[in-house]
């Protein structure tokens, strides 16, 4: 018998919660889940939401974050996190707290700021806080193009506006960035991977027609911190998760889940738990 003690690939996601299940903590349990993570959760807020959209939010204090944060940590530890929806400074502060407190190496930042109907989910203060606190601190940014250009303040007109705009990312102390073209018009999607360190990268595939894309941005940001939690080194965590989001929704296109934008299909392969050695750090 092997007596080797054995840990599964920990991953984290500190963001709200989505009632309707399509985005937020929901998405990225089920995506942990499939990619053979143990996931776990702190949650910034409440919302009522489904298909159609958000009809009320119900903010989490920044003490009670740090409390399940801290919780979770202190017990069962961490070899990625995701982060999606803060609100307030001081929520983004507790986070901060926790990448250095913990030493948590793999972060992806997933710096969700506006809805998909284009409403702004985020003050200004909370945006500056947010760039100076954790752009330096985190593995990777993966704004879409709406996030970017409140970002950067100005427009992303076409594909070839890409390169310059992840580089004003860059430029705000981002280590990483993933720039998502998901929103040009177009045949193609086209992503923008660039590194402070290392070759940009221009990933492209086809556009696949859905009406279900509810939670893309939170499905991909996890898959990428699922796939660093497996030991994967970035720009190949970045092409495995869009490989997985890109499956995702083409397997959910056909199916109809409530009357608005439904949600990808998570489950369309699921993995086995991953185990490895406990003395192992992803």
């Amino acid at each position: 018998m092997n007596h080797h003690p054995q840990r599964y690939a920990r991953v984290l996601t500190i963001a709200g919660s989505d009632s309707g299940g399509g985005a937020g903590i929901q998405a990225d349990l089920k995506t942990f889940a499939a990619l053979g993570c143990y996931g776990m959760s702190a949650i910034t807020a409440l919302t009522a939401q489904n298909t159609v959209g958000v009809q009320g939010i119900h903010a989490v204090p920044a003490s009670f974050l740090k409390a399940q944060i801290a919780s979770v940590l202190d017990d069962i530890g961490v070899d990625a996190l995701k982060i999606g929806m803060l609100h307030e400074p001081g929520i983004v502060e507790v986070v901060a707290w926790a990448i250095d407190h913990y030493q948590i190496r793999q972060v992806v930042l997933d710096p969700v700021m506006v809805a998909t109907s284009g409403d702004r989910l985020i003050a200004q203060e909370t945006v500056q806080v947010l760039v100076r606190d954790l752009f330096p601190r985190v593995t990777v940014v993966t704004p879409n193009l709406d996030e970017a250009e409140l970002l950067l303040g100005q427009g992303i007109a076409d594909a070839q506006a890409l390169d310059a705009a992840a580089q004003g990312l860059l430029a705000m102390g981002a280590k990483a960035v993933l720039l998502k073209g998901g929103h040009l018009q177009g045949p193609q999607v086209v992503d923008l991977l660039v590194q402070a360190d290392g070759p940009a990268r221009r990933l492209a595939s086809a556009r696949i027609e859905s009406r279900n894309v509810h939670g893309t941005g939170c499905t991909l940001s996890s898959a990428i911190a699922a796939h660093l939690a497996l030991g994967h080194p970035l720009a190949q965590a970045v092409e495995l998760a869009r490989s997985f989001i890109l499956s995702a929704i083409e397997q959910g296109a056909q199916v109809q889940t409530g009357q608005g934008h439904g949600p990808l299909n998570h489950g369309f392969s699921p993995l086995a738990m991953r185990r490895l050695a406990a003395a192992d750090q992803a």
